[in-house]
């Protein structure tokens, strides 16, 4: 760990005076140390002032920002009564940048899934996948779920949306996540790449790859990521990436395409991952998109210089392509971004093995349920089904066997089938709307009664007894059971406020 002193006379060769106690902040003994190697790379990779726009970053506050929900909310109704100060993400058309006395994680729309709390450069990748409604998208590193339930937005609730985590705790939020945003055609599941590539194979019509990195761009936001950093560490990183691009690669179909992202700055795991990918698979491409202010150029120099190329690999035509986000040029952390796109006719698809699913004729009390309380039945009638046990499950269309598979969430959760009655799932009431039911516990925000709820106490309410969709200003947060003047509560024992 180098010390204040010698670090200073280093840099003010390099830059010219520097403020010794700047210095301090950052690289004294008793604070977290931003590394000297990643601060030697990064002096040798940026211009002097663009270093020293670039130490001057960590200097800031970082920015913080929501997605709004388009699955529940329309964005210009909520943003002419929402209860936050918001200004745009300019690349995420869902994005929006919050102040800091703004406290949306406390506020009941958070519970409702009206939003998503997603740092702003994490958006730029979903943006740029463009997902579509009816295609088979996969996001292979998704937890804990900010890149999957953008690009679940994108699809509608039509199509299949892989969402895969390798860790098991991970993975489980991610399956949180996907329930609290109200999102219904997603298969969520916990397997490696390489099993999922043996399972499925050329399927997938857009691949995120989020992909585990050193984590440099989080140094302001996250301190863990200062102090697990080591040049070890990012060759490591480089290699791991290296082998889930090639999953990657062999599950997207011809014509498809691919969003490869990291956190990072280190050319090894953009420039050269990206390289190294295109010049074992040649049909790989990298596409040209729209860059917004702030956003940089991939560099062949970077490549070249700092990037690993053991087998003589050349930076791939184009590099200055990708894009990176820069926390000194942009409100956002550090991200980088790379669209690739495999060559053939997306048209060509192939058939594959479907899971073997029922029609709702087989569940009686749950027809019965839903007669009771939807107001139309033409989607449970017109709907797939499938049972883990006494769960039950709407199922996307198109779902593929799931024979293998380690799985949390085959699509929306319905409910329990219990002895002669069928109780709804949690995950039912943040997919409907209030207009899908036929008895609504409507709240406002600022009533009482809603704290109330979310804490899991019983309400009194007047209506017509039986399953009540309990929602805060329209957007539903959870099930009721009206008896008398009583609204029994089934918000979850696990997500209820102290």
């Amino acid at each position: 760990m180098v010390s204040p002193r010698v670090f200073f006379v280093s840099y003010a060769v390099a830059t010219a005076v520097f403020p010794v106690l700047y210095l301090c902040q950052y690289f004294s003994e008793d604070k977290c140390m931003i590394p000297k190697d990643f601060m030697d790379r990064m002096q040798r990779m940026l211009t002097a002032d663009e270093y020293q726009a670039f130490i001057s970053s960590y200097d800031n506050e970082k920015y913080q920002s929501l997605r709004l929900n388009p699955l529940k909310v329309e964005k210009e109704s909520f943003l002419q009564s929402q209860p936050f100060h918001l200004t745009p993400v300019p690349w995420a058309e869902y994005g929006f940048y919050y102040e800091k006395d703004d406290i949306p994680g406390k506020h009941p729309y958070h519970q409702a899934g009206v939003y998503y709390i997603q740092e702003p450069s994490a958006m730029a990748p979903g943006a740029y996948l463009k997902a579509k409604p009816g295609e088979r998208v996969l996001d292979l590193c998704a937890a804990p779920g900010g890149k999957s339930t953008q690009i679940a937005a994108s699809m509608a609730g039509e199509g299949l949306l892989v969402a895969n985590e390798i860790h098991p705790a991970r993975a489980k939020i991610l399956s949180e996540n996907i329930e609290r945003m109200g999102i219904s055609n997603a298969l969520v599941v916990n397997e490696t790449p390489q099993s999922l590539r043996k399972k499925f194979g050329c399927f997938f019509h857009r691949i995120m790859v989020d992909a585990p990195c050193s984590g440099e761009g989080l140094f302001r936001k996250q301190e863990d990521a200062c102090q697990e950093w080591s040049l070890e560490n990012v060759a490591m990183c480089g290699r791991r990436q290296d082998e889930i691009l090639e999953e990657a690669y062999q599950m997207l179909l011809p014509g498809g395409q691919m969003v490869y992202s990291t956190c990072t700055f280190a050319p090894d795991e953009n420039e050269g991952s990206v390289s190294r990918l295109i010049a074992h698979h040649p049909d790989m491409s990298i596409v040209s998109v729209e860059k917004f202010p702030g956003m940089g150029d991939g560099s062949a120099q970077w490549f070249e210089e700092f990037a690993v190329h053991e087998n003589g690999e050349q930076a791939a035509n184009h590099i200055e392509r990708t894009i990176r986000l820069w926390p000194h040029l942009l409100h956002g952390e550090g991200h980088f971004v790379a669209v690739l796109q495999k060559q053939g006719d997306i048209s060509q698809d192939r058939e594959y093995k479907m899971e073997k699913t029922t029609s709702y004729k087989e569940y009686k009390d749950f027809y019965s349920f839903a007669k009771d309380t939807f107001t139309d039945i033409s989607w449970v009638e017109q709907g797939r089904y499938l049972t883990f046990g006494e769960q039950l499950y709407l199922v996307p269309k198109e779902l593929p066997s799931l024979k293998g598979l380690k799985v949390l969430r085959p699509g929306l959760h319905l409910g329990t089938l219990k002895k002669n009655r069928f109780e709804p799932s949690h995950a039912l009431a943040l997919w409907l709307t209030p207009s899908m039911v036929k008895r609504v516990c409507a709240l406002s925000s600022d009533d009482n009664k809603v704290a109330d709820y979310l804490k899991g106490a019983t309400i009194e309410w007047a209506g017509e007894k039986g399953w009540q969709l309990v929602t805060v200003d329209g957007y539903s947060l959870g099930w009721g059971k009206l008896v008398g003047t009583t609204l029994k509560n089934h918000y979850p024992k696990g997500l209820r406020k102290e």
